[in-house]
């Protein structure tokens, strides 16, 4: 029994909880969030330790043993995600003491906001696939509320789409479950692993697979339904968005790792197939979407959909080099993403737009935003000493190696696009001349210092990861690599969470 692997869903919840008991206090609230997310870090980087030292750790909840209870899993690849979950809630709780305003925080912010972690945090530890649903409809419900906090034209206009299509995935998901259930007769993943390579009817494991693969790839926000994405992450509060970009399409990336690397691993090449071709028109497609915007969070946002498809891309090589570069580009994405939406916030906040062409003048004005920025900017586009070029250098030289040739050229122009698109963002926010004054325009108040710090204080955190992971990234690199190795071998997790149970095919 290992209750640490617990913590990480019992923390959120509680906080969540505690918020809701001190409803009218804002201020125990905005303490709350902050020690939360704060406790959910350092709890996250201890059973990183204790997975290191011990090994893949189960908790079988109630004491029931697998495959007839609920079992919590904590592997390499769902530590790590674990931790990237408390670094963006932790960063985005601080900077929504400055964003965050009285209507929105009296209206649940917060307790919705510890919600959604504790659903995300559910849907990277749960060994049990009817459970991976509940996580993804416990996410569901949570930021679809955040994504309406506010309630104006463009959110609801976004969360229709949004909900509309995170429904479809959800029923595609139910009927998988329902389906594969009722072929071996259970729902924990490692029981379900043994027992599916004794089914005879490989035809219906086929069409499972399409139907896991099409419910995970509409909520990754990959090609060719990914449209509700830009479609909704421009619109609620930047902080709101920032942790919906860097956690919630991870989430669907994650499923698609484990259900392909634990599940589905009998006859890989025909579903590996329709992620490679689908990986590369999820990059093409998100980056030229990308390129014809001039809106600075539609920007970031199209970004995330060409993003996701170098991740299923190291899933769909489905070589150890592949699935390494596809957990240490998961990695890097989470935390450059999520610091370009909090830094598109600053740029607001001092010049009342998010549109480019009413922005300007910020490098003069604010020379260490324009720092900042550059960070992760050049990051995600690959540029070398930072966090991104290895990132993308890994994913593509195992393109290479498997002669993928034609996805790795594509890998390869996308990236060029990315820079583009950064390049784009510098020249019209910070570099050119601030645009004539609006008369009409009310004049914005500037920000206060205290304000200011609080919105710096995440996005410096955050780029300094981003130069860690580039600078020194032999450790973060082993890791992914430890966890791409486990990922690889399934009779490891299997192991773990059955023991030395053995089951008989029904």
């Amino acid at each position: 029994m290992s209750p640490e692997v617990a913590l990480p869903i019992f923390i959120p919840l509680l906080s969540g909880a505690l918020s809701l008991l001190f409803w009218r206090l804002h201020t125990v609230q905005r303490f709350i969030a902050v020690v939360g997310t704060g406790s959910l870090l350092v709890t996250s980087l201890w059973l990183l330790s204790s997975v290191d030292e011990h090994g893949i750790l189960v908790m079988q909840m109630g004491n029931w043993e697998a495959p007839f209870g609920i079992s919590l899993v904590a592997d390499l690849f769902a530590t790590i995600m674990v931790i990237l979950t408390g670094i963006i809630g932790f960063s985005v709780a601080l900077y929504s003491l400055a964003t965050t305003s009285r209507g929105h925080e009296a209206f649940g912010y917060f307790p919705l906001m510890h919600l959604l972690l504790a659903g995300v945090a559910g849907a990277f530890l749960t060994g049990d696939i009817f459970n991976l649903y509940v996580w993804f409809e416990v996410m569901l419900v949570a930021s679809f509320a955040l994504l309406i906090l506010g309630s104006e034209k463009a959110q609801m206009e976004g969360a229709i789409k949004y909900v509309t299509l995170n429904l479809l995935s959800s029923v595609i998901f139910l009927t998988a479950v329902g389906l594969l259930y009722g072929l071996v007769g259970t729902l924990n993943m490692a029981d379900i692993a043994q027992r599916l390579g004794q089914v005879e009817d490989n035809g219906m494991v086929d069409v499972l697979a399409v139907m896991f693969m099409v419910a995970f790839g509409i909520k990754a926000a990959a090609f060719p339904l990914f449209f509700w994405l830009p479609a909704s992450y421009h619109t609620p509060p930047v902080a709101v968005s920032a942790l919906f970009a860097g956690l919630l399409t991870k989430v669907g990336v994650y499923a698609l790792f484990r259900i392909f690397t634990l599940i589905f691993t009998q006859s890989p090449g025909y579903t590996h197939e329709i992620l490679l071709w689908g990986a590369g028109m999820t990059m093409l497609s998100g980056v030229l979407g990308a390129t014809a915007q001039f809106e600075f969070r539609r920007i970031l946002s199209f970004h995330i959909v060409s993003q996701i498809g170098y991740m299923i891309l190291g899933l769909a090589l489905y070589t150890p080099l592949a699935v390494l570069g596809g957990v240490f580009y998961i990695l890097h994405h989470i935390i450059v993403k999520a610091n370009l939406f909090l830094i598109s916030g600053v740029v607001h906040r001092l010049c009342g737009s998010y549109e480019l062409k009413r922005l300007g003048g910020l490098y003069r004005s604010h020379p260490w935003l324009a720092v900042l920025f550059l960070i992760p900017a050049l990051s995600l586009a690959g540029m070398p000493p930072l966090s991104g070029f290895f990132a993308k250098f890994i994913v593509i030289r195992a393109g290479i190696e498997a002669e993928a040739y034609g996805v790795t050229l594509i890998a390869l122009l996308v990236g060029l696009l990315t820079l583009y698109s950064m390049v784009k963002i510098w020249a019209e926010v910070f570099w050119k001349a601030p645009p004539e004054p609006d008369e009409d325009k009310p004049e914005l108040a500037s920000p206060g210092q205290r304000e200011l710090w609080q919105m710096y204080l995440p996005i410096v955190g955050l780029a300094l990861c981003t130069l860690f992971i580039g600078l020194n990234g032999q450790p973060i690199y082993a890791l992914a690599e430890s966890s791409a190795e486990q990922l690889l071998d399934p009779s490891r997790y299997i192991e773990a969470v059955m023991g030395d149970a053995t089951k008989e095919a029904p």
